[in-house]
């Protein structure tokens, strides 16, 4: 009897676990469900330098000033004539407009292109993905991005991953606020369901959790 009772007791705590799970998720806002394929790519915003991205600096008619270096850590590059240029957190447009007038000291006119080889971004033009899925990381934003593109990249769910309990965190420059969206990822990976597919924003922050059983 005690044994039964036990059972009873447990079975009715993990239903209101359920329960009150199911609430929390549900109070979260779901997004729009976005197309497979883009019918008209369009560019995103300007891009910006973040920290490891490869550079390639050219300047005109001086091949001995230009070269191809890599985002410090510290957000700075080094060229010929030029130490500790700061890069991230400019546009490549801006930077080549620093390093003409940081080149113009030395040469007349500096004709100046900067040319981003491998990306990397900063983390407000990232897609973190975390939890339980194949590989957790952080992959570059590129335009018109879906929650597809972004689990294909990491390989997909594991095998205890409760995606339909994922969320989406979402942080809105206008109001300086947070938001998080539910997401259906076990719909959108395992049943196919295309309403499940919405598209990413720069920043997003997806969080799946593992299952209980």
């Amino acid at each position: 009897m005690r044994l039964t009772g036990l059972v009873r007791t447990m079975g009715a705590l993990g239903t209101t676990t359920l329960l009150l799970t199911g609430c929390a998720g549900g109070n979260r806002p779901q997004l729009p469900p976005a197309s497979f394929v883009s019918s008209q790519e369009k560019p995103s915003e300007q891009y910006i330098i973040g920290p490891l991205d490869k550079l390639q600096i050219f300047v005109w008619r001086n091949p001995e000033l230009s070269a191809t270096v890599q985002v410090r850590p510290d957000g700075r590059i080094t060229t010929p004539l030029v130490s500790d240029m700061p890069a991230v957190g400019k546009t490549p447009a801006m930077l080549a407009e620093d390093m003409k007038l940081a080149l113009s000291e030395y040469i007349k006119d500096p004709i100046v292109s900067v040319i981003v080889e491998n990306f990397a971004g900063t983390f407000s033009q990232q897609i973190r993905i975390v939890g339980a899925t194949e590989k957790p990381a952080s992959i570059p934003y590129r335009a018109d991005m879906t929650l597809l593109d972004a689990m294909i990249a990491v390989g997909g769910l594991n095998q205890y991953a409760a995606g339909n309990r994922a969320r989406l965190v979402r942080y809105d420059p206008k109001t300086g606020k947070q938001k998080e969206y539910k997401l259906r990822i076990n719909s959108l990976m395992k049943d196919g369901d295309v309403s499940a597919n919405v598209r990413l924003e720069p920043g997003d922050v997806i969080i799946i959790p593992e299952s209980m059983f």
